[in-house]
Parts: structure tokens; sequence; C-alpha cells
């Protein structure tokens, strides 16, 4: 990807779009600092985002959770242990004060009661929710979310986009998606950009409703969801 400059506004759900193959999940990797671009630089609330375990990492990772695709729980852990691995890790709360906040954000994603169940033990879109927890655990400025709605059936990715929104709406959270689901970014994102495989750059950026009419044919037609 070349030339790709982009601004994510804080409280906002912003989306970044494109067909297969043209770098959202690249883009995806150097936005959280697991990739460093060959040339240019990405801030997050004006602090230089660095690679993960690079001197200032820390602190730029006690502002984000991520959610990703398959959810990557623990599946030898509860899920209380799945959420409650961030607080252990990167705080000194005292025990009882992390087992609040787990019994909180499992309720906020709708698993209260569920903290002792195992990961096999839930379905896909369960799962998924008991990641978000865990991804909100540290109550991060900013959530990534990688195909939020991959391997999930139109009702359950339904429930997960309204999560999503009743997570922005209530506490703010700033939300970057990385997608190609059009009804989810439909339902829930302010703006989004687009990215083209051929041309390895930014095309497009506007609210979903701009792209859905822009003058650029291969805008549309990825709205339109009309073949190549």
């Amino acid at each position: 990807m070349n030339d790709v400059s982009f601004d994510v506004y804080e409280g906002e759900i912003f989306a970044i779009l494109g067909r297969s193959g043209c770098g959202k999940t690249t883009l995806f990797k150097v936005l959280m600092g697991l990739v460093e671009p060959k040339s240019g630089e990405v801030f997050l609330d004006g602090d230089r985002v660095v690679l993960i375990g690079d001197i200032g990492s820390e602190r730029f990772l006690r502002k984000i959770g991520v959610l990703f695709q398959s959810g990557a729980l623990f599946s030898s852990m509860t899920i209380a242990e799945n959420v409650a691995l961030p607080l252990r890790q990167q705080t000194d709360l005292p025990e009882e004060t992390i087992e609040h906040i787990v019994r909180l954000k499992l309720t906020q994603v709708g698993l209260a009661g569920f903290e002792s169940h195992l990961p096999a033990e839930l379905s896909g879109g369960m799962q998924k929710r008991a990641a978000l927890a865990r991804a909100m655990a540290l109550d991060p400025k900013i959530l990534f979310f990688d195909e939020p709605s991959a391997g999930l059936d139109p009702v359950t990715s339904a429930q997960l986009d309204r999560l999503i929104l009743e997570i922005n709406k209530s506490l703010g959270t700033t939300v970057v998606i990385v997608t190609h689901e059009l009804a989810s970014v439909l339902a829930v994102a302010d703006r989004v950009i687009m990215l083209d495989r051929d041309e390895r750059t930014l095309i497009a950026q506007g609210s979903p409703a701009e792209l859905a009419s822009s003058n650029d044919a291969r805008v549309r037609d990825f709205f339109m969801r009309a073949p190549v």
C-alpha cells in the first residue's frame, strides 16, 4: 500500500473496506503496532504508535482493545479468566476488584452468569461477545474489530452490530472495524475508507451513503455488490 493517509475521529465508528487482497489486514496490523510501516507514522491520541514489544508500547497497549476474527479466547481458561487476563497482566488491582470488573464487562455484553464456562461451551456469537468483554477490560480509548461478523449467521451478526453501537454510544469508545460485510457497515459505521488492490492505495473515504453514490465505478460497484 502507498500514500494511505486518513484520520479517525474520537467517538466514531470507522470502517476499513475493500475486496479480498486489498491490504485491509495489513493496514489493521500497522494501526495496532503489529507491523511497522516502511515509511510514514501512525499516531494515537498524540502518541506515535510503536511496534509491540518496543520501548513505550505498554502505554499504547493500555489505550486499545482488540477483537480478533476468531475471538482468540484461551480454550483452557474459563470466560472469566479470559476477561481477567489483561487486568492481571497490566494492572496491580486486587483480585476482588478484578472479579468485579470481569462481572461488569460480561454483563455489558450480555454474558452475566457465564463466568465459569469454557469457550467451547459457548456458541460462536457468545464467544465473540466474550472476546469483546476481554477487549474492553482495560476501558480502552479505541476498540479494533477484525471481521467481527465472520462465521456468524445473519441474526447473530445483527445482534453483534447492535452491541457495537450500544458500546459506542454508552461509553463513547472509538471503534475501528476491518470488514467486507456491507450490512454491518451500513448498520454501524459513521465513516469509511476503501482500499483498492490494483492501485494499492486508498481510493475513497466518507460516509457509507457518500461512497454508495460515488462517481468512482469501483467504489459504487462494491456497494452495489456488482461482479468484477
